[in-house]
């Protein structure tokens, strides 16, 4: 069937060129991390127009199979992360075992202070100065999540540069000579991705969130840090593990 006779038939342009995109990522033409030809090579493959060509790209990110870098390009999604939950949950040998490169990114490290749930969770008293880090975590070049996490500052002083320095929360423990520690409970919401979360994680705004809140606790239970992590719902899919 040619194009025009597929439009003739009621089937819009765009979804065929779509269609033939998502083939190619089905049949392995374009593998997961791939960067997908530019709009005006895939117009000409398709005999249509960059505005089609847009269209068709925008829905295909809607479902989460390609997602636009700004200045870059269109790249191929990776399938979905498989993170389990557990009592040593760790984000770079999660993205290893999965034959991924585990990337952290400093956003913003700033002084804080302890509100009375924050300093329910950490063991401290409503006021106590805190170390508040912004970051984002990367498999490959994906962003997976945007994490909050707050610190005692009086436990861990300058923790915003050792992290910077690191980029692992692991090793910024470490730095202070926590070698070990588990996670406490952890809740899971589901939510709506803010503008400034959606920059940062490169998706379309309003797209789904999940949203994980947990405590890390030292092998004796005491608190180490409490963290608000929104993961890109289409990246991730959480696996419950007992131990």
């Amino acid at each position: 069937m040619s194009m025009q006779d597929t439009a003739s038939s009621g089937v819009a342009l765009w979804r065929l060129v779509a269609d033939g995109i998502e083939r190619g990522i089905a049949d392995g033409r374009f593998a997961a991390g791939d960067k997908l030809p530019g709009e005006r090579e895939i117009a000409e493959t398709y005999r249509d127009n960059r505005h089609t060509v847009r269209r068709a790209l925008a829905a295909l990110a809607e479902r989460g199979l390609v997602r636009a870098e700004r200045g870059s390009g269109t790249y191929v999604e990776a399938q979905k992360l498989a993170y389990p939950l557990r009592s040593r949950t760790r984000f770079s040998e999660i993205v290893g075992a999965e034959g991924r490169e585990p990337h952290g990114r400093l956003i913003e490290a700033s002084d804080d202070v302890a509100t009375r749930e924050l300093a329910r969770e950490l063991g401290l008293k409503t006021g106590a100065p805190l170390v508040r880090i912004e970051a984002i975590r990367l498999a490959d070049r994906t962003p997976i999540c945007v994490s909050t996490t707050w610190l005692s500052a009086d436990l861990f002083p300058d923790a915003g540069a050792v992290f910077a320095a690191t980029r692992s929360m692991t090793k910024l423990l470490a730095h202070y000579g926590v070698r070990d520690y588990r996670r406490g409970a952890t809740r899971i919401t589901a939510g709506i991705v803010d503008a400034t979360d959606a920059a940062r994680l490169d998706l379309a705004l309003g797209r789904p969130i999940l949203v994980v809140d947990a405590t890390d606790h030292d092998l004796t239970g005491k608190p180490l840090v409490t963290k608000h992590s929104r993961f890109a719902a289409e990246r991730v899919e959480f696996l419950v593990e007992n131990g």
